[in-house]
């Protein structure tokens, strides 16, 4: 737990600039995040044997996630173009003996879709009116949820939620993460409106609705990450990050944090 708390407060002295700041230094930080996530996604399905392509997953996601930061006009596009990518690379290493071809490219085009697309939420987020407010609101949540499950769980978990999935994960654990982001979601709106006047339009009732949202369906993404591994026989993407193993560990329920909060605000928010 010390080690985690360390890496944390590490992270926070990195991650706080950034997100005040926005533009290429947030890219940086989250465009690390990702791309590092990307090339751990492929080795834990290479230590089955697969062959997704490191070079098209990767270079998929950092293409996608620079347009949809810089030049939105053309993220779609470049979305489309590493997803046809990948299927010719894939159709010649067929054509050269590789028998699994077939689903080694729809593993390289998960991984593009769900690390790439789906994790360039965490820059819409930012790229908002005021999106450095909104960011935090949305992921203060989610952290909080996640340092409430890990805490409560560790401590008086005894009912197994998904045990072939995450063993250690429990019903009280869970709990804790929704009462968590509840509580995280109203408390931020309350306090920033109280004191700060930065961010308008949102009552403490929404603020906990949204982390109602954000404390209950994220904790799939954890579980989703755990399954890739459960089958890769793999306990963490890597151990870069001390205390938190590695970048699609530390990502995994950011990823659906990020597209939650950036809709909901966007729908009935801003």
């Amino acid at each position: 737990m010390r080690r985690r708390l360390i890496t944390a407060l590490a992270l926070a002295v990195i991650g706080v600039p950034a997100i005040v700041f926005g533009g290429i230094l947030y890219y940086l930080l989250m465009g690390t995040f990702l791309i590092g996530a990307a090339w751990e996604y492929v080795h834990l399905f290479r230590a089955v044997k697969f062959e997704p392509n490191m070079i098209v997953t990767v270079g998929g996601v950092a293409v996608v996630t620079l347009a949809r930061m810089f030049l939105p006009e053309y993220a779609q596009p470049a979305f489309a173009i590493a997803i046809l990518l990948a299927m010719a690379v894939h159709l010649v290493s067929y054509e050269r003996g590789r028998d699994q071809s077939a689903l080694d490219f729809v593993i390289t085009v998960g991984g593009i879709v769900y690390i790439g697309w789906m994790g360039a939420y965490l820059l819409d987020l930012r790229n908002l009116p005021e999106g450095g407010w909104w960011f935090m609101l949305v992921m203060f949540c989610v952290w909080a949820g996640d340092s409430g499950a890990y805490s409560i769980g560790r401590a008086y978990g005894s009912h197994k939620m998904a045990p072939r999935l995450s063993p250690k994960k429990s019903w009280e654990g869970y709990a804790a993460s929704v009462f968590t982001g509840i509580h995280t979601g109203a408390l931020y709106v309350w306090i920033f409106q109280t004191y700060g006047n930065h961010i308008h339009g949102i009552t403490i009732w929404q603020g906990a609705l949204l982390g109602l949202l954000l404390g209950s369906l994220p904790p799939l993404g954890d579980l989703g990450e755990s399954m890739i591994k459960r089958q890769s026989g793999i306990k963490d993407s890597s151990d870069i990050i001390p205390g938190h193993g590695g970048f699609f560990d530390r990502i995994d329920s950011w990823l659906w944090g990020a597209a939650i909060g950036f809709y909901f605000l966007t729908w009935f928010i801003i």
